[in-house]
């Protein structure tokens, strides 16, 4: 029976990134040798670096515009970490949405003075804060595009001349933005892209190199630039499959075709969410994700039937955060149309059911 995949991440992948993936790890490039098992400065794994790299600019329509893009490791726990370290000389603002911008801010008062210019911690993060101002004196505004966790997503970012720093570790290449307006954005892979391992950043250089501080070596990203992701061995096999994704992208038509599709997916699922009387969303309608879908049901007694419902229907990950509980449904850029159909059935047989 098909499963029907709505994990928050570790995410689903394209059925043919998987096979080439799998084909790799035994035989990559007819040499004999797994992907795993080549040195990453191979000529074979030097190309799947360079190509990840320049497909993710070509996607985000960032190439000669100033930017680089770099493959790094620890996720985007480690870019809260990063950010701050190479541009908080003095003070930094942040949008606080939701657990990990929470996280980030945490890391970044390491460093320096930290605003947090807005909050939605007031309603356990069901919105997105709107109508405020980005303080001038800022080395930089931070923001966490999409909210896994609480289901919400920013829809329209603040024009400010203040360097803008995004994590978009769970809505990256899913929708049209201005990338431009953003000096850096980081994006764990395993959300959106690919396995857990590797984390993409792209930084406009001209920001970097404004601190008076001395950064570690492995947390410059100077050094990581300068060695073209390669200052220690990358994570090959989540390289190679973030790779294989961002092509697969492409062919599809890029970001422009994967939103049409992804609007498609939202649209059907929260239509049943506040036509079905069973259940109710969790975050506001404007400011509802078009990646992360949470919801719950209004009689918990229901629970039991729906879960055995969902189980036997072969939908997997829908169950909410811990922190939130309810459902969530994560839909990735590779999760189909039909597997989104396939749990408004059984949504819509609970109502028939009950």
């Amino acid at each position: 029976m098909k499963k029907h995949n709505f994990s928050a991440g570790p995410c689903i992948l394209p059925q043919e990134v998987l096979q080439k993936a799998s084909e790799a790890l035994l035989n990559f490039n007819d040499s004999g040798l797994s992907l795993i098992e080549i040195s990453h400065r191979s000529k074979d794994f030097v190309e799947v670096m360079d190509t990840a790299q320049s497909l993710a600019l070509e996607l985000l329509d960032l190439k000669g515009k100033g930017y680089k893009a770099l493959f790094l490791q620890g996720g985007a726990s480690m870019q809260f970490l990063m950010t701050a370290y190479n541009l908080l000389e003095n003070k930094a603002g942040y949008l606080n949405t939701g657990t990990w911008s929470d996280k980030a801010i945490k890391e970044a008062k390491l460093f320096g003075e930290v605003v947090e210019v807005r909050s939605s911690k007031d309603k356990k993060f069901n919105y997105i804060p709107k109508n405020y101002m980005v303080p001038a004196d800022l080395d930089y505004f931070h923001l966490t595009s999409n909210n896994t966790i609480f289901g919400t997503q920013i829809k329209e970012f603040p024009k400010t001349k203040i360097p803008m720093v995004c994590d978009m570790s769970s809505d990256i290449f899913s929708r049209k933005l201005d990338f431009s307006q953003f000096d850096l954005i980081y994006a764990g892979a395993q959300k959106n892209m690919g396995p857990a391992g590797a984390t993409l950043v792209v930084v406009k250089e001209d920001i970097l190199g404004k601190v008076t501080r001395q950064i570690p070596s492995m947390l410059d990203y100077k050094v990581h630039i300068s060695k073209e992701s390669m200052f220690n061995t990358p994570p090959v096999f989540a390289v190679y499959t973030s790779m294989l994704t961002l092509q697969w992208l492409k062919n599809l038509g890029g970001i422009e075709a994967i939103e049409e599709i992804n609007n498609k997916k939202a649209q059907l699922l929260y239509s049943e969410i506040d036509l079905n009387p069973l259940f109710k969303g969790y975050a506001e309608k404007a400011d509802r994700s078009n990646m992360n879908a949470t919801f719950n049901l209004t009689d918990e007694k229901l629970k039991g039937s729906f879960d055995a419902m969902c189980k036997e229907a072969g939908i997997n990950g829908i169950n909410g955060h811990r922190s939130v509980g309810g459902y969530r449904a994560s839909m990735y850029n590779a999760l189909s149309l039909d597997s989104v159909g396939a749990l408004v059935d059984v949504m819509s047989d609970l109502e028939r059911n009950a």
